[in-house]
């Protein structure tokens, strides 16, 4: 398959199962879609000529003979651990119920970290390099117990002849000194909550009070990337139908980070946040600006910034299995609430009906982990035919209640933001055109 585009006034064809990408001229691009009309039959012979060149290598229309289709590991290497599920804000497009997940607030106590972390590497088999996650609610709201779990976990690794790496997720209200500090020390990468320019972040992300989150985060977020150096970190936001120019909101947060993502909201159609199929002309124009503007900043070293949607690696990217088995939801990936039941990830936290069971009494709905197991891009119908699949790998598992259907305004905005990724890829590696 191969998926024709243009974007900021060039030409492209992308072969999907190669992953090989051409800028071409217009001539090119009209005659592969079939528009012969404006060119000259000697023009249209040569550019067919050309095209059933690239074909004949393998360069265009490949196709792809792996055998990917075996079913994920039940070998569990990343866990998202639940540390609070409490909030000290009161985020407006909230998918966790202001931190506490349609049920009760608490902290997680410090035995159902630890046989969490147990659970984890009993259930790794032979894998060596394990993940944990320090999510919430707000993560920093039960401090002293993340900072046990990472002790017992890295000296529980070390007996098992392991290494965990750590992650945690903050929207900076607690992240004083002394935090940014340890976070510093111990995490391998740290994420922190920023929706983008001063009013827009206001609305979105107000204290429990009722106030403005972004003036006393800002310094506490400015304060962390000055420590952190070149270890991983990124700033990460929301945007929704009240701010469709998110283009704006990345580069003002540009303007003081350098490792930037946004993401569209998911709510329901009635919220006033929630995104519209009618938004999407809009914000197909938002990516497209960002883009354009990404490649200029990124020439100069005082302005260049990561933008998390815009780093695509043709060559090396990750193994086609991987690419179709997706992010491994229920099977090697898990989430621990503070009660110590697991569920498939973070998303599906707290609905009782994708419960797989506990760290006590370990995985006991196998008929509902097998099930995702089973699920891949290609038991998606709606993803079989679709260009960008080898990229998001089906979506998000969670979105439509149905783990076999993707979620259709986020596969439209996925593809045009991975359109944009490639223009990015063609002005910076400087591919050849034709």
């Amino acid at each position: 398959m191969v998926h024709s585009f243009k974007n900021n006034g060039n030409y492209y064809l992308y072969d999907v199962e190669s992953g090989n990408l051409f800028n071409v001229d217009k001539a090119c691009f009209d005659i592969f879609n079939g528009e012969e009309c404006d060119y000259s039959p000697k023009e249209v012979n040569e550019i067919k000529a050309e095209i059933k060149e690239l074909t004949e290598k393998g360069l265009l229309n490949a196709i792809n003979e792996n055998d990917f289709l075996s079913e994920k590991s039940f070998n569990i290497k990343s866990v998202c651990l639940h540390i609070s599920h409490d909030c000290n804000l009161r985020c407006k497009y909230c998918f966790a119920d202001e931190g506490a997940y349609h049920g009760k607030r608490e902290n997680m106590p410090l035995n159902v970290a630890y046989k969490a972390i147990d659970f984890l590497i009993e259930n790794s088999s032979d894998m060596k390099n394990l993940e944990v996650d320090f999510f919430g609610g707000e993560p920093l709201m039960n401090f002293e117990v993340l900072k046990k779990t990472v002790t017992y976990a890295t000296q529980q690794a070390k007996k098992a002849g392991k290494n965990i790496k750590f992650t945690t997720t903050t929207n900076g209200i607690l992240l004083n000194k002394e935090a940014s500090d340890y976070l510093n020390e111990t995490m391998d990468n740290v994420v922190l909550s920023l929706d983008g320019r001063k009013e827009v972040h206001d609305e979105a992300r107000p204290t429990v009070n009722g106030k403005g989150s972004y003036d006393i985060i800002l310094d506490k977020f400015k304060y962390f990337k000055s420590i952190r150096r070149d270890k991983s970190y990124f700033v990460r936001g929301t945007f929704t139908h009240l701010n469709k120019d998110f283009c704006n909101d990345v580069l003002a947060m540009a303007d003081n980070f350098d490792q930037v993502s946004v993401e569209p909201v998911v709510l329901p159609d009635s919220h006033k946040m929630a995104l519209k199929n009618d938004d999407l002309p809009v914000l197909f124009e938002q990516y497209e600006k960002l883009a354009k503007e990404y490649v200029n900043r990124r020439k100069n070293k005082d302005t260049w910034f990561s933008f998390f949607h815009y780093n695509v690696d043709l060559l090396n990217g990750p193994c086609l299995k991987k690419r179709v088995m997706g992010c491994g939801a229920g099977c090697t990936y898990i989430a621990v609430t503070p009660d110590g039941k697991i569920y498939p990830c973070h998303q599906f936290a707290g609905e009782k009906e994708y419960c797989l069971g506990s760290v006590f009494d370990g995985i006991l709905n196998r008929s509902l982990r097998q099930k995702f197991n089973q699920s891949n891009m290609f038991t998606k119908e709606e993803c079989t035919n679709c260009w960008a699949r080898y990229h998001c790998s089906g979506g998000c598992l969670h979105f439509n209640n149905d783990i076999d259907k993707p979620y259709a305004l986020a596969c439209h905005l996925i593809k045009k933001r991975l359109e944009c990724a490639l223009y990015v890829y063609d002005r910076e590696v400087n591919l050849p055109q034709n």
